[in-house]
């Protein structure tokens, strides 16, 4: 296997498993809740805790890419995400695993952002889109594992053997990541480091914020993503069942159907963005036809099944652009600012995951009676057009200049 071989695969797994940690809570969470003497709040406090951990730690993981390099961050840190997953299986009570979950975000705050530099130093320019649409689009195998996959070794093991079972599997993939992964390619040399101080690296992260065309970047993660995530992950089950009155299978089937309109629209958009030779462009395109999408679901919430199944396939098929965005972020720092630029563009994202969910459910909560769907879907369409209207305000950056 060659090592750019053995790169790709090392980050799909690592991000696999950090998709698996974020997601492997729903389908044992009633069984968990109720041995730890828990309520339903439960769930959505231990997301919580991993979503703060994750923004918490954003800023030292970029100087820590910068400085250590993404091998030794992500394997360092490999030992609190491993410990954390652990503390979930051996939990007391409620607060024990509420402060496992927090640790196990702290293991993995580095996982995607290692991603986006390891693949701006493998795969520069027009490759780097493609590159990072792989790895995330292969990265939803953790979501898959933390389904059947985990509801089967829960039921084998117990939800807490299953959780042990999850800390030795992170262990094992920690040291299959420092063997295989090296932070620059063999045939080039590693890019000039200037040596900083503490104070110095904080200065580098001001820079950062002040870089030119940022503004317009974070302008659009911060939506872009987010509103897709929150239909897929929040509102698009209930709608389908309260408006179309679909058991869990067929749900099911729907919502499968929206993830692999997602992985389908990642394995395109690279080669889609080296054809047209624009970022700008086809993130506008793309968020513009997302927006129509969530105002035709908006103003026709009652549409036939077909239709509406239609729409939210059509919808994740056309949200896979926020690697786009990713990428033209990275294009906007020198090398030696790429881990600092990279996390900072992704605290948009994490913010806006965290809500854009509270607020559609605020709006929710305070429409009028029979009004709750064309709220929501509108709301997230008015945030995608603003975010949007933002990101329209900066340059292009163009994979080949």
């Amino acid at each position: 296997m060659s090592p750019a071989a053995r790169l790709l695969l090392a980050l799909t797994l690592m991000t696999s498993a950090s998709q698996f940690h974020r997601a492997a809570l729903g389908v044992i969470g009633p069984e968990l809740a109720r041995d730890l003497g828990a309520g339903p709040g439960l769930l959505g406090a231990a997301n919580g805790a991993f979503f703060l951990a994750l923004l918490v730690l954003q800023i030292p993981v970029g100087l820590a890419l910068d400085r250590l390099g993404p091998r030794l961050t992500v394997a360092a840190l490999s030992l609190p995400a491993a410990a954390g997953a652990l503390a979930q299986g051996l939990a007391p009570d409620a607060g024990f695993f509420l402060a496992g979950r927090f640790l196990l975000g702290l293991g993995c705050a580095a996982s995607f952002m290692a991603s986006v530099v390891l693949c701006a130093r493998w795969h520069a320019g027009e490759g780097l889109t493609t590159a990072l649409a792989r790895v995330f689009a292969f990265s939803q195998i953790g979501i898959l594992l933390a389904g059947a996959p985990f509801a089967w070794a829960a039921s084998l093991l117990g939800w807490r053997g299953a959780y042990a079972l999850s800390a030795a599997l992170t262990l094992g993939l920690a040291a299959l990541w420092w063997g295989w992964v090296r932070d620059d390619p063999p045939d080039r040399p590693a890019p000039a480091q200037p040596h900083e101080t503490l104070a110095g690296a904080l200065r580098g992260q001001l820079t950062v914020w002040t870089t030119p065309g940022l503004l317009p970047v974070l302008a659009m993660h911060l939506v872009g993503y987010a509103a897709m995530a929150t239909v897929l992950a929040v509102w698009a089950g209930p709608y389908l069942s309260e408006v179309h009155g679909l058991a869990p299978g067929p749900r099911g089937a729907v919502l499968g159907a929206m993830g692999l309109a997602l992985v389908l629209g990642l394995l395109c958009v690279g080669p889609l963005e080296r054809r047209l030779n624009t970022r700008k462009w086809l993130v506008a395109g793309m968020a513009g036809g997302a927006v129509l999408v969530l105002l035709a679901l908006a103003l026709w919430p009652q549409a036939p099944l077909p239709v509406a199944a239609g729409l939210l396939v059509l919808l994740c098929l056309m949200s896979c652009y926020p690697v786009v965005v990713v990428a033209q972020g990275r294009s906007l720092f020198p090398d030696h600012l790429v881990g600092r630029g990279a996390t900072t563009v992704n605290l948009a994202q994490t913010l806006g995951s965290a809500a854009l969910p509270a607020m559609t459910g605020w709006a929710v909560a305070a429409a009028p009676a029979g009004t709750a769907w064309p709220v929501a879907f509108a709301t997230l369409a008015g945030a995608l057009a603003l975010g949007l209207a933002g990101y329209l305000t900066g340059a292009d950056s163009p994979p080949r200049r």
